[in-house]
């Protein structure tokens, strides 16, 4: 049996719900996209022009609920099938996108080197599925920063990219990108290489750009997880049901753009809500009621038939100390009984402004850990006893039974030497090393280690040159080195 966690009854989930389509149908959505508005007026929708508001219908989020895909699959750069977003299935990608960087115990703005050292640690870290454009570079213009950091990912690491553009026209390049590794429009779509992270603003209100950005990933096939950011008690309700009740309209409102842009566009259902905290005017994330409000959001996802998303399993400390591992892993374990299909949050730091490599390191051992968590207790040739009970009282052990060499692997998960498991004597005797020391050797090892791409010449050249011109269209002639 999976063990599950559950904060929402039916009849609770049912009411959020009905009050966020009352909402849609009533107050309306914000959008200020002139393109989208007329998308939804087309589709039926009470369109007010001259105001950027429209009022949604019962039977346009009916349609969008009928034909919004109940999972969907993502694959890496060599075209692996790495995921499956259904059912309970649990995946795990860095936080994003962070601003900067913890080096040596001091934050600083990241560059190019950082991002290629986190790219090579990723495809070391067998715990987290995916990467992500986990932190902003800041040696290349603003205007490619979003491209710049999915070039880099794709060059560097062949695991599937969660990313974003804060640009309309970056999503050109962006797309471009991915069709050359892919090579056609109709690979990418049965191959889905990236997910980009869509934002409406709190609350119920979306912008131009990432209106545009929905509209545009769900003609390309393009996978979107909707990032729903309420603010409870200052952008939203203070009570944790009001909070989900505005989260359920902004992302049922993106759910009705997506579909009737393209109905089948695949989703998830996601978000990165949190509870503010009046006394420093903060916003948790390591707090206990911003995760659970993650974990009933991705019950009512579940409930409304798409496979969910959440900020969750990270932390606001300032450093790689116990408050981020207690703040972690309590909210990786959270959401991994909860079911939640893609977890983002490993590395980050600071209220989601940080990146840690050495705290990826330690959260890909979290990651492991909740993995095995989920997968349960089964009899593994228990049944009878009696035959493994007759050894172990005739040889006083069992350690080279036949039954411990048949399950041992997967029965105990063995995390790796970020993690302490020694007796104090050889700790002591192994120069009594830290967890941040521990954290840092193995980034340094990983990081090493970390083998050339699989992409072929052609694909890798051509990622170059599209990169290279993007660049010079805004006053950059060559790209940083990348040695």
């Amino acid at each position: 049996m999976r063990p599950a966690l559950t904060f929402l009854g039916d009849e609770l989930k049912t009411k959020i719900i009905d009050e966020a389509r009352h909402l849609l149908c009533t107050l309306g959505v914000e959008i200020h996209n002139p393109r989208v508005l007329a998308l939804l007026g087309d589709h039926g929708a009470d369109v007010d022009l001259s105001k950027q508001h429209v009022r949604l219908t019962d039977g346009l989020i009916d349609q969008a609920l009928a034909t919004v895909p109940s999972g969907f699959k993502l694959y890496d750069a060599i075209g692996r099938q790495t995921h499956d977003f259904s059912g309970d299935n649990v995946h795990f990608t860095p936080g994003s996108a962070a601003i900067k960087i913890l080096d040596n115990g001091r934050m600083r703005k990241p560059v190019t080197g950082d991002y290629i050292r986190y790219a090579k640690l990723m495809s070391g870290l067998e715990h987290i599925q995916a990467q992500s454009t986990a932190f902003i570079t800041t040696d290349v213009p603003e205007e490619i920063s979003d491209s710049y950091r999915l070039f880099l990912s794709l060059m560097y690491c062949e695991k599937p990219v969660v990313t974003g553009a804060f640009t309309i026209a970056a999503f050109d390049i962006m797309r471009d990108l991915q069709l050359a590794v892919r090579g056609s429009a109709e690979e990418l779509k049965a191959k889905p290489l990236t997910i980009f992270s869509c934002c409406p603003t709190s609350p119920i209100k979306w912008s131009d750009v990432t209106s545009q950005n929905v509209v545009d990933c769900a003609r390309q096939g393009i996978p979107v997880e909707f990032i729903s950011m309420p603010l409870s008690g200052f952008m939203a309700p203070v009570t944790l049901v009001g909070s989900l009740i505005q989260h359920t309209a902004e992302t049922l409102s993106g759910v009705v753009i997506s579909q009737a842009a393209s109905p089948g566009a695949p989703v998830l259902y996601g978000g990165s809500p949190a509870i503010f905290d009046i006394r420093y005017e903060t916003t948790p994330m390591g707090a206990v009621e911003t995760q659970m409000i993650d974990c009933a959001y991705s019950e009512i996802g579940k409930h409304l038939g798409m496979p969910t998303q959440a900020y969750i399993g990270m932390s606001d400390a300032k450093q790689l100390d116990a408050q981020a591992g207690f703040e972690t892993s309590m909210g990786a374990t959270l959401a991994a009984l909860s079911g939640i299909n893609s977890i983002s949050g490993p590395g980050m730091l600071d209220f989601e402004s940080c990146q840690s490599l050495e705290k990826l390191v330690v959260d890909n051992e979290i990651c492991g850990l909740t993995q095995r968590l989920v997968r349960g207790i089964e009899p593994r040739e228990d049944f009878p006893s009696t035959p493994i009970f007759e050894e172990l009282l005739r040889d006083k052990h069992l350690l080279i039974a036949d039954h411990t060499r048949r399950h041992l692997k997967e029965e105990i998960f063995f995390p790796g030497p970020v993690v302490d498991r020694a007796n104090s004597s050889r700790w002591h005797e192994e120069g009594g090393i830290t967890l941040h020391e521990r954290a840092a050797k193995e980034v340094e090892r990983l990081v090493a280690a970390c083998a050339p791409s699989a992409l072929s010449d052609d694909v890798t050249t051509e990622l170059d040159r599209l990169m290279t011109a993007e660049a010079r269209r805004f006053g950059m002639q060559s790209l940083p080195g990348r040695g």
